[in-house]
């Protein structure tokens, strides 16, 4: 009897008594139980059922899809993943690409529904795949909503996806990263973001810019859509946009003058470091206007400090006394050197300001000329014809009355007759 009752009671294995951690470390990851794809679903179904956390059934889908299909890796050493689809016989490129898109497709139907459960760049490399092999778009978009959430953590080397569509004329998909920019300032609109993880996204987004500007073939409005679908308090400083637009600039030379203008109204001349500001003074493919509106801004910052010195210094207690600063105060010798080179510095600033606005004057004439036309030209060049006769007559005669002009010109036709007579 005490056999039969111990023979109905349920057996506990190791495994179930182990912690989700350990089980899913000694038996989830075991290449045994993912041989097959549709037994993986299976047992990841299992996994989800015993309340596993999402961050380990994310680790589980990473370490799966990473290891059976090498795109998905970072170091690319696994060969087994090549094995898996490729197997020991040599078969078309068609099937090959069809079960890397049924792979896809299957590891996007099992991803935990919560939003960072998944690494970012993870799904960037995922998404880079679904295109590659031309998954279905309701895939892709799930890929893309799940990538823009978590944009601030993605790094700029999984970002630079390239174009798989024949129609793009570009090396780099700029369509995608505009869709995922503008879906991410869209949850920031709504408070589900901070300002933290908008900043980093800023700064991705330039530094993206500047290697995509060396593409030839990128339109300037795919340039302009991708720096201007940031608001302009995503950027604590414009340096890095500044490097972008000066890149594009020098990799296309044939833009033309209002296509300038148009590029450097991006850039917050406010917002730029003294270093940027002295490059852009000395940028030579920058249109004057935006050279004068970084020197004014300059001019401007050292306006603002000197009233915000002059302002300090002159603060005083109720009783006549001086604030002192919770710091070392300067002393009088050293406010003066400060001083002095803050005038300086202004005196410059003066003075390529004029330089400046006396070169888009000489530009504006230059202009008016050239457009004169050649009618106005040949008149311009008539009137200074006769101006010139008429300066050598009056040399050559002196300033005569008629009758003494008369005179001397039959005198000089009679000398003319006399020396025909003589010959």
């Amino acid at each position: 009897m005490n056999n039969k009752q111990s023979s109905q009671e349920p057996v506990t294995t190791s495994q179930e008594t182990q912690s989700p951690t350990q089980f899913s470390s000694e038996c989830w990851f075991n290449d045994a139980c993912i041989l097959d794809m549709d037994y993986f679903v299976k047992t990841l179904s299992g996994i989800k059922e015993k309340g596993v956390h999402a961050d380990l059934i994310g680790s589980i889908i990473t370490y799966y899809a990473s290891k059976w299909l090498p795109d998905l890796s970072t170091d690319n050493i696994s060969q087994k993943g090549i094995n898996q689809f490729q197997g020991s016989s040599p078969e078309s490129v068609t099937i090959s690409w069809m079960k890397k898109r049924f792979f896809v497709e299957t590891l996007v139907g099992v991803l935990p529904p919560e939003k960072d459960s998944i690494p970012c760049n993870f799904l960037l490399r995922l998404l880079r795949t679904a295109n590659m092999v031309g998954v279905e778009d309701n895939y892709r978009m799930e890929l893309e909503k799940r990538i823009s959430w978590q944009l601030d953590q993605a790094s700029l080397e999984e970002l630079m996806i390239p174009s798989f569509s024949h129609t793009c004329g570009t090396l780099l998909d700029i369509d995608l990263l505009i869709r995922l920019v503008k879906r991410f300032v869209s949850l920031d609109h709504e408070g589900a973001k901070s300002g933290a993880a908008l900043v980093k996204v800023a700064k991705l987004v330039d530094c993206y810019l500047a290697e995509a500007a060396v593409d030839s073939n990128l339109r300037l409005s795919e340039f302009v859509a991708l720096a201007g679908a940031l608001p302009s308090h995503a950027r604590a400083t414009d340096d890095g946009l500044y490097i972008a637009v000066d890149t594009y600039l020098k990799a296309h030379p044939g833009v033309s003058k209002q296509e300038r203008k148009g590029l450097c109204r991006l850039i917050d001349s406010r917002k730029l470091t003294p270093e940027a500001s002295l490059h852009a003074a000395q940028n030579e493919r920058l249109p004057v206007r935006a050279v004068i509106q970084v020197l004014f801004s300059e001019q401007t910052k050292i306006n603002h400090q000197l009233d915000w010195r002059s302002s300090f210094s002159g603060m005083r207690s109720p009783n006549g006394a001086t604030f002192d600063p919770p710091t070392r105060c300067l002393s009088k010798r050293e406010m003066d050197v400060q001083l002095m080179e803050i005038r300086k510095l202004k005196e410059d600033v003066y003075r390529l300001q004029s330089q400046c606005n006396a070169m888009q004057v000489q530009m504006d004439k230059m202009m008016v000329e050239r457009k004169k036309g050649f009618f106005k030209w040949k008149k311009f060049t008539f009137s200074k014809g006769v101006e010139e006769t008429e300066k050598f007559e009056e040399d050559e005669f002196g300033r005569q009355t008629p009758m003494d002009i008369n005179t001397s010109l039959v005198k000089g036709r009679a000398l003319h007759k006399w020396r025909k007579s003589m010959s």
